[in-house]
């Protein structure tokens, strides 16, 4: 298993997002991110390697079977927008990229089975940026 990295500040805000699943009465929407939380090495927000997934992260994958090619930016579930690419951190894919390197592969379920991708490029993370209160 590969290692998965959350900044302190990410994993502070994921951490009262799945409290605030559970106690609104939706936990099985969370579990997946309760796993990452309960697994992740947790690290200073200025130290975060460049092609680590951060919340609210630009990021292009590769799905593998098919070839195809998309960019999205992984969100809280507020700022989550289909039509902008702006997927929430609660959505498989969001779950499975959050905390991976630029080159490692995930996996995770869709409506028409697994999928796998390939994450190819963090095109903008707001900590190599120095935007550290997004």
């Amino acid at each position: 298993m590969e290692t998965v990295f959350l900044t302190e500040k990410d994993y502070e805000r994921l951490h009262l997002l799945v409290q605030a699943q559970r106690s609104s009465g939706a936990p099985a929407q969370v579990e997946g991110l309760c796993k990452e939380l309960r697994t992740a090495q947790i690290i200073p927000s200025e130290e975060v390697p460049v092609d680590v997934v951060t919340m609210n992260s630009l990021v292009r994958l590769r799905e593998k079977k098919s070839g195809t090619v998309m960019e999205l930016t992984i969100t809280y579930p507020k700022d989550a927008n289909v039509a902008e690419r702006k997927i929430s951190v609660l959505a498989p894919v969001g779950t499975a990229i959050l905390g991976r390197k630029v080159g490692q592969e995930v996996a995770c379920s869709a409506p028409r089975g697994m999928l796998s991708y390939e994450i190819e490029e963090v095109i903008y993370q707001p900590e190599a940026a120095g935007d550290f209160y997004l």
